[in-house]
C-alpha cells in the first residue's frame, strides 16, 4: 500500500478518500495559524478581497458590513456565502482575480484581508493598473517545524509555507503533490517530481494522488 505525508490534518470526508483508494496516510499542520487584532476605518466595506478561509475566519467576529467580495478559491466563496456576503467573482488563481477585476471593476476601490506573508501576485498586478487597494493583515502564519523519519510514497503540500515549513528539516525524496501553481513553484526549488491537480482544491489534490498511484500500480503489474 503506497504511504503519503499530509502537510495538513484532513477533515474526515478527504481522509475516507484516500483508504477508499487503496492509500495510507499520515498527517500534521505544517504551518500554524494566529488570528490577529486590527482596526478598521470603517464597518462598512464596499469591495472586499479574500484569497483564503483564513481571512474569512479572522474577521468572523468583527461583524463587519462587507457589500461585496471577491474570492480566490471555491471553498473560500462558499465560506464567505455561510457568512452572509454576497460573492461577485470566484477564480481558481490570483492572477485569474486580478485580471478579472481590472476587466469588470476598473474604477472600485478595494480592501484585501490578508496574511502579514501574502504572496505578491495580486496586489502587483492591481497596482500596476493603477487600481485603489488597501491592505489590511488579519492572520499570521508561522511554521510548525518537524523532522520525519519515515519513507512515503509522496508529500501532500497546501501553500508555499508549508513546502518552506517540510523542507526545513527533511527533503523531498518522493512525489510532492501540490494543490496549485505557486505552491508548486516553492516545491521545484526542492525536487523535479511534482504533481498538480487541474483545479485546486484538496478532493482533486486526492484524486490526483489516487490516480498517481493507480497507474504505477498497473505499471508493476
Amino acid at each position: 500500500m503506497p504511504t503519503v505525508l499530509s502537510t495538513k490534518k484532513l477533515a474526515l470526508n478527504q481522509k475516507e478518500l484516500l483508504l477508499t483508494s487503496g492509500i495510507g496516510f499520515a498527517e500534521y499542520d505544517a504551518i500554524n495559524i494566529e488570528f490577529l487584532n486590527f482596526d478598521l476605518p470603517e464597518q462598512t466595506i464596499q469591495n472586499a478581497i479574500f484569497t483564503s478561509k483564513n481571512s474569512l475566519k479572522a474577521i468572523r467576529s468583527k461583524n463587519l458590513n462587507i457589500i461585496n467580495c471577491f474570492c480566490v478559491g471555491k471553498k473560500t466563496a462558499i465560506l464567505a456565502k455561510q457568512m452572509g456576503y454576497n460573492v461577485l467573482e470566484t477564480t481558481a488563481y490570483a492572477h485569474e482575480l486580478a485580471n478579472n477585476i481590472i476587466h469588470n471593476y476598473p474604477d472600485r476601490e478595494f480592501q484585501l484581508f490578508c496574511g502579514h506573508s501574502r504572496l505578491d501576485e495580486l496586489p502587483k498586478i492591481l497596482q500596476q493598473q493603477n487600481i485603489a487597494l488597501k491592505e489590511i493583515k488579519v492572520y499570521k502564519t508561522t511554521l510548525n517545524i518537524q523532522e520525519f523519519h519515515s519513507d512515503y510514497d509522496g508529500i501532500l503540500f497546501y501553500s508555499p509555507s508549508g513546502v518552506k515549513s517540510y523542507t526545513s528539516k527533511n527533503t523531498i525524496d518522493s512525489i510532492a503533490f501540490c494543490i496549485g501553481d505557486t505552491t508548486a513553484s516553492e516545491a521545484k526549488k526542492h525536487t523535479t517530481s511534482i504533481v498538480t491537480p487541474g483545479t485546486p482544491g484538496i478532493e482533486n489534490l486526492i484524486a490526483v494522488v489516487a490516480k498517481t498511484f493507480r497507474k504505477d500500480l498497473k505499471h508493476q503489474q
